[in-house]
């Protein structure tokens, strides 16, 4: 009797095991989550179309959206595709550049497409498109 209870146990976590490790290579990753305001610099952001570039004064809200991004697994499909692309250019305190294009279903960092999660990436494309409306607004 000892020996079945055992044995389950055995089986139960083992079968736990596989599961977590399935988690974690299914899961994605949150490539922007520590990513803080201070090592900005400057940001723009070009929406194509319409072909415009916006610079941006509120880089906090922009990073908050960023720290949100999920990706999955490399996927360069989405040369295929068409609609809405939006472009962030980072100036990074340190000088350097980083280009973040958000083109659902995909986030596009430095020329490496990934799959993404919906909810976060729409929610950039939203964004960018807010400060459009918010500039053509301010020229009116």
């Amino acid at each position: 009797m000892k020996r079945k209870t055992g044995a389950v146990l055995i089986t139960c976590v083992l079968m736990l095991c596989a599961a977590g490790t399935a988690l974690l290579i299914g899961g994605g990753k949150k490539p922007y989550r520590n990513l803080d305001a201070s090592q900005i610099r400057s940001a723009t952001v070009r929406l194509t179309p319409p072909d415009e570039t916006i610079q941006i004064a509120e880089i906090k809200e922009l990073v908050e959206y960023l720290q949100d991004v999920v990706i999955y697994q490399e996927d360069n499909s989405y040369t295929g595709y068409n609609g809405q692309g939006v472009t962030f250019t980072l100036t990074m305190s340190d000088g350097t550049q980083t280009q973040i294009m958000a083109f659902n279903p995909f986030l596009v960092m430095d020329g490496i497409g990934y799959r993404t999660k919906y909810e976060p990436c729409e929610a950039l494309s939203s964004y960018a498109n807010r400060l459009l409306s918010e500039e053509n607004a301010d020229i009116k």
